[in-house]
């Protein structure tokens, strides 16, 4: 099943933009994007990780991204994996996992993607 949009999502699109700035306002870590659009195989045009230092810093950045989205576009996510180590907020296009830190170095994500272009985010 083919689930990408017609419209190609860039860094320079609003939901895009709206998840970076919602991770940084609730200090999310070490975060990068992982751009996926010109892989065949990938299930979105982008990937976007982030560290958190606790569970409840997890769930703060996730229900902060979520409330960002919707109230900047009007969007819920597609799909929501809530967990304490690991969260995942689906928006079709993007694809935002928060990881607790020893979670993120275990499921090593950016090494499954190495060909997709990787920009960190300050």
């Amino acid at each position: 099943m083919i689930r990408k949009a017609q419209q190609r999502v860039t860094r320079d699109s609003e939901i895009f933009k709206t998840i970076i700035s919602a991770i940084q306002d609730k200090k999310g870590e070490r975060i990068i994007s992982l751009d996926l659009s010109k892989i065949d195989e990938a299930v979105a045009d982008f990937f976007i990780v982030c560290d958190a230092q606790s569970h409840i810093q997890v769930k703060a950045i996730a229900s902060h991204i979520e409330e960002e989205v919707r109230n900047v576009l009007g969007e819920k996510p597609y799909h929501a994996e809530p967990g304490q180590q690991w969260t995942l907020v689906d928006y079709v296009n993007v694809v935002v996992h928060v990881f607790q830190t020893e979670e993120r170095k275990f499921y090593d994500i950016e090494s499954l993607w190495l060909d997709a272009d990787k920009q960190e985010h300050q």
